[in-house]
Parts: C-alpha cells; structure tokens; sequence
C-alpha cells in the first residue's frame, strides 16, 4: 500500500533511470513530480532535462535547474579540503560531498512549493541512498522519502526499458543495450564503476578515462603552475584572483593535460560490500598537494599532527554520509580554527602524472632559516639538546634496566 503523497521533489538528471524514476512516481504515487536538476559541473547539457521533464508532463513551475558550482565548491569541496580529507589514505570524495549540496536544495525546494515527499535514483546497494537520505532527515526530519529501487519490481535493464516504451520514455538508442560501466561526474571528479570494472584484477580500459590524458600521452614538457591561499582556501593561480568554481575548472585542466589525478580503488561500501571505482580527481590531486604544502609551514606541529589524527574519521564521516551530523560539524569548527595563519603561495610542477610542490612562501611561515641553517648561527645553543634527550630517554633507560634485572 502506498503512502498518501501529493507533491514529491525528484533528484533528476534527465536519464533513463531517473526518467523511469518520475513516471513511475506519477503512476504509483498519483502524485504531482517536482524535479530538481542541479548543475554541479558535470560537464553535460541541462537543457535537455528540462525538455524531458515537459514530455513527460512536468508543468515549467515544477522545473528547478539551478547552477551551484560556486557553493559547491565554497561551502562543500573547499571546507573539505581544509581537512586534506582522504578516505582509505586514498580517496577524494568526490561523489560523496556533491550529496549534501543536492539534498539541501530538494529539501529547500519541497519546503517552497509544499512538498511533502523527496526521492532519489540511488540503487539499494550503493553509499549514495545512505547519504541522500541522511541528509533529508538531519535537515526536514519529518520529510517523507521514496527510494524507487527500494520498492519497484523493475529489478533488471529489461524491465526498466519495457516501462520505459510502455509510457512513451524516450531511450537513447545506446541505453538500449548493456553499459559498459557507470559514470558519476561533478566538478571535483569523475567516478567510474561496475561492469567491465567488476573484476579488480582487470586493468580499466581507456574507455573509462574522461578527465584526464594518461600520463604516457601527457607532453614531455612539465609545467610549473603557482596557487594563492588565504585562510586554507584557494583564491587565486598564477597571481589571477577566481572564483571557487573557476579555480577548481583551471586546476582540472592543468591536470587534464598532464595526467594527473587517476586513482584505481577497491574500497569499503558504508553498506558492507566492497566495490571497484576509478576515479578522475585532476584538480583536486593537484590543489591537496598544494593545501598540504602549504600546512608544512604555516601550522605548529602539534596541530598538524592532530589534524592527521583527525583526519580519516573526517573523511569517513563524508563517505557515509553525515555531512550534516553534529560531530562533523564540531570537527569542521577546529579544522577551519586551524587554518588562520594558512595563507600564502605554493609553485607545483606538474610532469606526466606528478604534481610536485617545489616552493611555498607565507608570511605567517613557522620556517626559520635562522634556527635550522647548517651554518654558524647565534639563535640556538646546541648544548640544550643534551638534556633534552636525555629527558626524552629516561623512562627508556628505567624499562631496559627492569628487563635486565628480571632476565638475570
């Protein structure tokens, strides 16, 4: 029995799937469909959302397309990167940080044209049904959500296209056999799964590389690219002052034409299983080189350290989805806490896959040449070190005398 639902705001891309996804709502639910379809810099024509959205009976008021690269990379990427944020020691998250941004904004959009339900096209084995849904309860906790792949019979390819000619959906005539693998894409990334990427043992096709030259095809000529920083965030390349979407798109490009960002990956699903991705993070392999860079001389050591310490229960808690949660919102506040004196320049050279920091300034640096030049200096008396040490080797002296009592 279906729940009494009058207004539901769909996440749409204007794919088969979600495509499949509205109709079925109408059919279903007998409701009214509201589709959102944001612009996160995926790289593909919108419009034709639109145009599919009004074939398929949408009324133009219920047709929300909304251009949000510049938050997302402010409000979302950026306050990530503050955090040099990797999950498994190797992941960017790429897709994972685009998804709050969209909840908020179905959420917002339900709150505006009164509805009482949001649905997604996340499938029922996947992180991304977990972390949409997260985040419509941390911000509307009564909304009403419908997870199609949840509760439909259209359990193979065959049948979503059989729905799909029944009620007149247009099929892309490639859509019409199997995909090779799926592809999800936003300004930081691109994320490559399933299919002929099911076997981890099997090198990825080029096929699946979009984003970025391989480093073998890369020019044999390297380029040295210099990123502005204030307060940990990047403002500027090679002296020019950007926006955050524009930076990101520069960044994306410089590692496009030099190979930079590929990362073939099996990792750990929130769901339990474990799942091979090939990612594409150009831009964003080359701006957390810089980031930590710039770290290396601007943050005391101790809150360095602790930052890295705090660092993979961060990230995890992006990967699963609680962006919105309470502890990460308190790990967002000494993280950003840390980044007062992150302000400066880093040059990187950027060689056929390789970004390699090969200078950093600030004026708020910690380096002092002064104290660790290897010549003559008037600053720092050797002799202390002395007693430092041997403070520092007491309770290592007091355990092997122990250990040498007892083994006679």
């Amino acid at each position: 029995m279906t729940q009494d639902i009058n207004r539901v705001v769909l996440a749409y891309s204007g794919g088969l799937d979600t495509s499949v996804i509205l109709k079925w709502l109408q059919v279903t639910y007998n409701c009214e469909v509201v589709t959102f379809t944001a612009d996160l810099g995926q790289g593909e024509e919108l419009e034709p959302a639109r145009e599919k959205a009004l074939l398929l009976g949408i009324k133009p008021e219920n047709i929300f397309i909304e251009d949000l690269r510049d938050e997302f990379c402010r409000d979302y990427v950026f306050p990530m990167f503050r955090a040099n944020a990797l999950y498994e020691g190797v992941y960017l998250l790429g897709t994972s940080i685009a998804r709050p941004l969209i909840s908020k904004r179905q959420i917002e959009i339900a709150r505006n044209v009164g509805g009482d339900a949001v649905s997604h096209g996340a499938t029922g084995k996947g992180n991304d049904q977990v972390r949409f849904e997260l985040s419509y309860y941390a911000l509307e906790p009564d909304i009403k959500v419908i997870a199609p792949w949840r509760e439909w019979d259209l359990a193979s390819r065959t049948k979503l296209l059989a729905f799909a000619e029944e009620h007149q959906i247009p099929i892309a005539k490639d859509k019409r056999g199997e995909a090779p693998f799926s592809v999800d894409a936003n300004l930081l990334h691109t994320s490559s799964e399933g299919k002929v990427l099911e076997d981890p043992a099997e090198e990825a096709p080029n096929i699946v590389y979009q984003r970025t030259l391989s480093p073998q095809e890369a020019p044999d000529k390297d380029t040295v690219i210099e990123i502005g920083f204030e307060n940990g965030d990047p403002v500027s390349i090679n002296g020019e002052k950007m926006g955050p979407a524009a930076i990101l798109t520069t960044l994306n490009k410089y590692g496009h034409d030099n190979g930079i960002g590929r990362l073939d990956l099996v990792e750990n699903r929130f769901v339990g299983m474990k799942s091979r991705g090939v990612y594409e993070t150009p831009g964003g392999t080359i701006l957390l080189a810089a980031h930590r860079a710039l770290e290396s001389i601007t943050l005391d050591r101790g809150a360095a350290h602790l930052k890295d310490e705090l660092m993979p229960r961060y990230a995890e808690l992006i990967y699963n989805g609680f962006w919105f949660s309470p502890e990460r919102e308190l790990l967002q506040g000494l993280i950003d806490q840390s980044q007062q004196w992150v302000t400066g320049a880093v040059r990187l050279r950027l060689y056929k896959g390789n970004a390699t920091v090969v200078g950093r300034e600030s004026p708020y640096s910690l380096y002092r040449q002064d104290y660790v030049t290897f010549e003559e200096d008037s600053v720092y008396d050797h002799r202390d070190a002395e007693g430092f040490i041997k403070l520092n080797a007491l309770r290592l002296r007091l355990a092997r005398e122990r250990d040498r009592r007892f083994e006679d």
